[in-house]
């Protein structure tokens, strides 16, 4: 583990690899600004004002510096630092010891060894203070996230590959889910034709205002070939203009399609692929489409 660091977790992903490490999270506490303070002598510290005064009881652990000195010597810095930490079970623990024996033994880590304490080297007591605000060294919370792990393994847990409609070829599909797929639908006619290709273009301004990155094409090629290449891509949605007012959404997965209005079809997408619905849910509320080609 890190030296600044007070714990640490790891999240791992499982690929063809085995397990890979792909964020590490560590506890930093509040290292960083105690380790500038001490070496600036200015308190780094954040300040929490109460609305109203409180009372509260708090724990006072004075530490006899020159008794200790004169006992300990050059360990008596670390023995120091270790009283002022102490948890409130401790001190009284240690409090105990002291009224009742004179003496007690204290553990300083440290030093890696115990030592004795008496009565006159430490006050350990409670009082009651009348506080306006908390003051505190912040704590923080690293990530750390490995982008490329990540993606890398995003890649391979979406690919799989499918057959043609001809079944003489396997066709390569990316699953990414709607809503990280880095482009949500591709709009294209379903033959070259100017009325279709205008319906496109309007489409196409709708997806661009409702904030849905997609793609146009109005090449001559097969509707067959133009799914098979979006499919490739990882695009969910393929939207086909066979009409000047409706047209098809064709998912990518099933390769089911629904028809819709050409108005519509911006806000059906954009609920889609923002994980507002799901497929399943517009599937129920719009007719099917089944295609009368070939291709799919």
């Amino acid at each position: 583990m890190a030296h600044y660091a007070a714990d640490c977790w790891d999240a791992e992903i499982e690929c063809s690899y085995g397990w890979v490490e792909c964020v590490g999270l560590a506890d930093r506490s509040a290292y960083d600004l105690k380790a500038h303070t001490e070496k600036s002598a200015v308190p780094l510290v954040a300040h929490e004002t109460y609305p109203e005064p409180r009372e509260l009881e708090k724990l006072v652990i004075t530490p006899a510096k020159r008794e200790l000195g004169l006992a300990f010597k050059k360990n008596q810095k670390m023995i120091v630092e270790a009283l002022e930490v102490m948890s409130e079970a401790e001190a009284m623990e240690l409090k105990a010891h002291l009224e009742s024996e004179g003496k007690a033994p204290f553990q300083v880590c440290t030093l890696g060894q115990t030592v004795t304490l008496t009565k006159d080297m430490v006050s350990i007591s409670k009082e009651i203070k009348k506080e306006h605000q908390r003051v505190f060294t912040p704590s923080v919370i690293e990530p750390s996230f490995g982008i490329g792990r990540i993606i890398y393994c995003l890649y391979e847990h979406c690919f799989y590959t499918r057959p043609s409609k001809a079944g003489d070829e396997q066709c390569n599909v990316f699953r990414f889910p709607p809503l990280l797929a880095p482009i949500k639908c591709t709009v294209f006619p379903l033959v070259q034709n100017e009325k279709y290709e205008v319906t496109a273009q309007f489409i196409s301004k709708s997806l661009t205002g409702a904030g849905i990155s997609h793609k146009i094409d109005i090449t001559g090629t097969s509707i067959g070939k133009r799914y098979a290449r979006t499919d490739e891509l990882g695009v969910p949605f393929a939207i086909t203009v066979d009409s000047e007012t409706s047209v098809t959404i064709r998912e990518r997965d099933s390769k089911e399609q629904i028809r819709v209005s050409v108005e519509e079809v911006a806000s059906v997408v954009k609920e889609v692929t923002e994980g507002q619905s799901t497929w399943a849910d517009v599937l129920w509320r719009y007719p099917t489409h089944t295609a009368n080609t070939t291709d799919d």
